[in-house]
This record gives structure tokens, C-alpha cells and sequence, in this order.
């Protein structure tokens, strides 16, 4: 397996919160090294959600459990945990995860998104 040089940069934002968006918002970073699994296969878990000013989260990007995914009338359980929560309650929706820098600049283009739709 070839390392990613960018691993190290999601690493570092571990209990990273930033403050002071557009209309109170904060995003917040959990992140850890794990033993690889099948579900987990980059050895790494990780939470980045961005929070309202009342501190509810608004979305996030997570691998924190396999979700459930329908084919037709079938469902089944994703093969890796990588996975998004684009709203308040929402049970998630599958991440194609590449590298952790993409995973951080996708978080980002959505935190962005998010705030623009909100303003």
C-alpha cells in the first residue's frame, strides 16, 4: 500500500475547532490512527462536522460506522465506513474516499456551500 504524504495533514487537525464563521457556525476535527480493517483500510478514523451557532451539527463527513445503502428493494451495508451526513438526522450517504487531502478540500467546498446557502 503506497503512503499518503497528505495523512499527516488530516492528523494534525485532531481536536482542531475553528470559530467564528459566517453566522456563528464552527467546524469541529476528530481524528485518529486505527488498525486497518476492511472497513477502515487507510488506518485512520476520523469526524469533521460543521456545527450552528446552538452547536447542532449542520453536516459532516465521518467514518465512524457502515451505512446502509439501497439497491432497488435490497439494502446493504457499505464495504467501507467513509460517509456523509448532509443534514440534521440524516442517516448518511456514501463518501468515495481517494486521499485525505481530498477528503479535506471536500469538507471544505461543502462547509463553504453550506454557509453561502445559509447567508
Amino acid at each position: 500500500m503506497h503512503r499518503d504524504p497528505s495523512l499527516d495533514t488530516l492528523l494534525d487537525l485532531d481536536g482542531v475547532i475553528i470559530g467564528g464563521l459566517a453566522g456563528g457556525h464552527w467546524v469541529k476535527f476528530d481524528v485518529c490512527r486505527v488498525p486497518a480493517t476492511a472497513g477502515r483500510p487507510y488506518g485512520i478514523r476520523y469526524s469533521m462536522t460543521l456545527h450552528d451557532a446552538s452547536g447542532s451539527r449542520v453536516f459532516g463527513m465521518d467514518n465512524a460506522h457502515a451505512i446502509a445503502i439501497r439497491r432497488g428493494v435490497q439494502t446493504a451495508r457499505s464495504r467501507t465506513f467513509d460517509h456523509v451526513h448532509r443534514a440534521k438526522g440524516d442517516k448518511g450517504i456514501d463518501y468515495p474516499y481517494q486521499d485525505a487531502a481530498s477528503l479535506i478540500r471536500d469538507f471544505w467546498l461543502a462547509v463553504d456551500r453550506i454557509l453561502e446557502e445559509r447567508k
